[in-house]
């Protein structure tokens, strides 16, 4: 049953499907698995906790119910609406993805692998998502819960970063799925890698355990194995938040960078914490402006990528809004609509909106 060369593998289906039907949680994109749902739902789940999605969801589905109404938004009004999620690219390939298909099939989502696959933004596993829970196609939905269960009830002990290994698991997933009712199987998987067979498994709440390899090993939490990510790197930013009346000085990210299409306050790599001195020389070399210290803030953590940053902000008062190139003056009740990075987000949340606090 085990042997990774024949890929003869089965498990015991009908249990899996009984624990499923009795434990599965009341999820919002569940009741109606419409492609339209499924797709969005997917996506804001890749590397995001159910928790932390649901409320952006059936946000997200008030504001852009349709293909049609998130290709007629605006990509300040997707990005914002995406504030909090992280992974910004995510919601750039939704609204291209919109629009290609109100070019292409008329805002209706297509039923076949080949026509998924022409989509941006699309993988393997958000494609099998959709064909298996919305057109309840026979195909598997291999997400890193699936990964967690296959590599430990086969003990598959493979490196799941190597894109060899993912294309074996799926290999594995579709040849478990059973005649009928396969998508339930998919998603119960995916909901047993989610709630039991965590990081550190629930072993004796696993309906599968009898049959399990990992189990019979006792060595469960030793797989799925991936190698060794790359550290973090620290950075060090002062952020001056500048202020003339009621309007604030911000960039936007631009296209093709990290913070792409997210404002931003400017700010200045630095070693650590710096003297207030040393931050207004910088804002008179680089932005060329005179400003007058108002404020300081508590430092803010910020985490995007590979990188883990500390921003010392720090609130400053200009007197006129005088032109900065690559920087815009923007009103802040304005900038509260707009999607700023999590960091500076923080920082505008926090004291900008109540700046004499």
């Amino acid at each position: 049953m085990k042997n990774n060369n024949s890929l003869h593998f089965d498990l015991d289906v009908k249990a899996l499907h009984r624990w499923f039907l009795t434990n599965k949680r009341d999820l919002p994109w569940r009741s109606h698995p419409e492609p339209y749902a499924v797709w969005i739902s997917e996506v804001m789940l890749q590397q995001t906790q159910v928790a932390v999605v649901i409320p952006f969801f059936e946000r997200w589905m008030k504001l852009f119910p349709t293909v049609h109404a998130l290709s007629e938004a605006t990509l300040d009004q997707v990005i914002k609406a995406w504030e909090g999620l992280g992974y910004y690219s995510r919601a750039r390939h939704l609204h291209e993805a919109a629009h290609y298909m109100m070019e292409n099939f008329q805002g209706r989502f297509p039923s076949s692998e080949i026509e998924l696959k022409k989509i941006k933004g699309l993988g393997p596993y958000t494609i099998g998502a959709i064909l298996s829970f919305a057109f309840h196609h026979k195909m598997p939905a291999v997400d890193g819960n699936v990964m967690r269960v296959l590599t430990r009830y086969f003990w598959i002990p493979d490196d799941i970063s190597q894109s060899k290994t993912q294309q074996f698991l799926r290999k594995v997933a579709a040849e478990i799925l059973p005649e009928e009712d396969h998508w339930v199987t998919n998603e119960a998987l995916i909901e047993l890698g989610a709630t039991v067979c965590k990081k550190t498994p629930v072993c004796s709440s696993c309906p599968l355990r009898a049959s399990c390899a990992g189990y019979a090993k006792g060595r469960s939490a030793e797989l799925p194995y991936k190698s060794l990510k790359m550290k973090s790197q620290k950075l060090w930013r002062a952020v001056p938040v500048i202020l003339c009346d009621q309007k604030v000085l911000v960039k936007r990210g631009e296209k093709g960078k990290v913070m792409s299409d997210l404002y931003e306050f400017p700010f200045f790599e630095v070693a650590g914490q710096i003297p207030l001195e040393e931050v207004q020389r910088l804002i008179l070399d680089q932005l060329s402006l005179h400003v007058i210290h108002q404020k300081s803030l508590e430092p803010v953590k910020h985490g995007f990528t590979c990188y883990q940053a500390t921003l010392f902000p720090e609130m400053f008062r200009t007197l006129a809004p005088l032109e900065v190139e690559g920087y815009t003056w923007i009103d802040i009740q304005v900038l509260q609509k707009l999607a700023l990075s999590s960091g500076h987000r923080q920082i505008f949340q926090k004291i900008l909106l109540k700046p004499d606090s």
